[in-house]
């Protein structure tokens, strides 16, 4: 066999030393709170757009807490829907940290594909869930309900899918509920302005305390 001139050898192992590195595979886990702060600020900015006397949105940590299990949960189960398997939803979730809560609480949800070699590019992400609502009425209509003042975002990532859960809520100017009145109940609308219109809830009856009628 025929040798290489030293010289040539010394050349093709410096080559071979020097060679780029292929870049480290993103993390789609580490993208998930950017991409929560992303989808807040354009869906603030297609309110104010749609509609300027919408009230701006607070983030809430409550809520953010609520949208953030919420997606985990549909990430971990791989399934989409405002009902969880186990029957549990936002609502419920909600009643479960603060059964005295009241108001009107609005969701939307969307999932997305991913490759692993690209990973997820936030800015785009965020702007195509926002065009998959806006193209959907009742989505559209959560998104800029003008009432709403309230909001929280979640994001979880599992398999090739990025799954999103996004919460609105207001208190509908309703005065804070008594301590000795009873739990709050969930009613299902089928759009924002229709809980809005719905007529309210007849008094509960009184509560019965040490054998006498109690005042509501």
């Amino acid at each position: 066999m025929k040798r290489l001139p030293p010289i040539l050898a010394l050349l093709a192992l410096a080559a071979c030393a020097t060679a780029p590195k292929a870049p480290p595979v993103p993390d789609p886990h580490a993208a998930m709170p950017a991409l929560e702060t992303r989808i807040a600020v354009l869906v603030e900015e297609q309110r104010r757009k749609l509609d300027p006397a919408a009230k701006p949105l607070a983030i809430d940590p409550e809520l953010s807490r609520i949208a953030r299990a919420r997606a985990a949960d549909m990430a971990a189960k791989h399934y989409l829907a405002h009902a969880a398997p186990d029957g549990s939803t936002s609502a419920s979730l909600l009643m479960q940290q603060d059964a005295r809560w009241q108001g009107l609480l609005g969701e939307n949800l969307a999932a997305q594909h991913y490759t692993r070699q690209a990973g997820v590019a936030v800015n785009a992400f965020a702007q195509r869930f926002l065009d998959e609502w806006l193209k959907s009425p009742p989505h559209r209509e959560n998104m800029v309900y003008a009432a709403y003042d309230h909001a929280g975002v979640g994001a979880a990532v599992n398999g090739d899918t990025v799954y999103v859960a996004l919460l609105f809520s207001t208190d509908m100017g309703l005065p804070p509920p008594k301590e000795d009145g009873p739990a709050s109940t969930v009613t299902r609308f089928d759009s924002a302005k229709a809980a809005q219109s719905a007529p309210a809830p007849e008094k509960p009856a009184p509560l019965r305390l040490r054998g006498a009628v109690g005042a509501q």
